[in-house]
């Protein structure tokens, strides 16, 4: 499983100085990701933190009734677990795998322990990397909330499709629009209306659960400003990230 496979295709990970890297390395263990694979459930306490490589993970919230909506997608440009080293060690959301793939797990306690070891000999660059991220998820959360509220769920669709390819080295997504219409919490129907639109525009191709995106530059153009507050944001407090990609 882990042939030609390194943490560093994380690029948080691999934006990491030699000798922060090396000290986290020995305890990073290669784990694959499933479809639909819970990660975590809202309120249990988080012991581990995922790297993810070639996967992507939703971060959900979820009523009482069972309806839940995305609030954050994270890939090979992050880190699952913020709540950990942030102090919570719980979250109200729910990680759930939206594309299957793979991941380096780590301890929570490996990791805190580097995260607060800061000063004296240590750079403080996992420290500062941690940080600097956590307010990008941030914004990309608020943004979220935001479209969901004041944009079409054509504009919204367009934004979800770019975020998730940004975090694959591909430009196909494996994707039923049941799973679509729970991450944006709409109907069905909408998503299938939308997705629709974008086929005929010859912008993206739908088949049998395989989107693939013909036209980027389209997409990007019928996608709200959201899309790119949050890439800007990502770009400006990640720099050394965005060198990588």
């Amino acid at each position: 499983m882990d042939d030609f496979h390194d943490p560093r295709q994380n690029h948080l990970l691999a934006a990491l100085p030699g000798d922060d890297y090396a000290r986290i390395a020995p305890y990073l263990e290669l784990i694959p990701m499933e479809l639909g694979e819970v990660l975590y459930e809202s309120g249990t306490q988080m012991r581990h933190v995922y790297f993810p490589t070639d996967a992507i993970v939703s971060l959900l919230y979820v009523l009482e009734d069972g309806a839940s909506a995305e609030i954050a997608v994270v890939g090979n440009e992050g880190i699952v677990g913020v709540s950990l080293f942030m102090g919570g060690e719980t979250t109200p959301s729910r990680a759930v795998v939206q594309s299957a793939g793979r991941a380096y797990r780590l301890s929570g306690q490996v990791l805190k322990k580097e995260f607060d070891r800061v000063g004296g000999r240590r750079s403080g660059a996992l420290h500062n990397l941690l940080l600097r991220y956590a307010q990008a998820l941030l914004t990309q959360m608020a943004q979220t909330a935001v479209c969901n509220r004041h944009h079409s769920l054509d504009q919204q669709l367009c934004r979800w499709l770019l975020l998730s390819l940004d975090r694959l080295q591909v430009n196909e997504l494996v994707m039923t629009q049941e799973l679509i219409a729970n991450m944006l919490g709409v109907r069905r129907e909408g998503v299938t209306e939308a997705a629709g639109k974008l086929q005929r525009a010859g912008v993206i191709e739908y088949r049998r659960g395989h989107i693939t995106v013909r036209d980027r530059p389209g997409l990007e153009a019928r996608a709200c400003e959201c899309y790119a507050v949050v890439k800007r944001e990502f770009d400006r407090l990640l720099p050394e990230v965005e060198e990588i990609l």
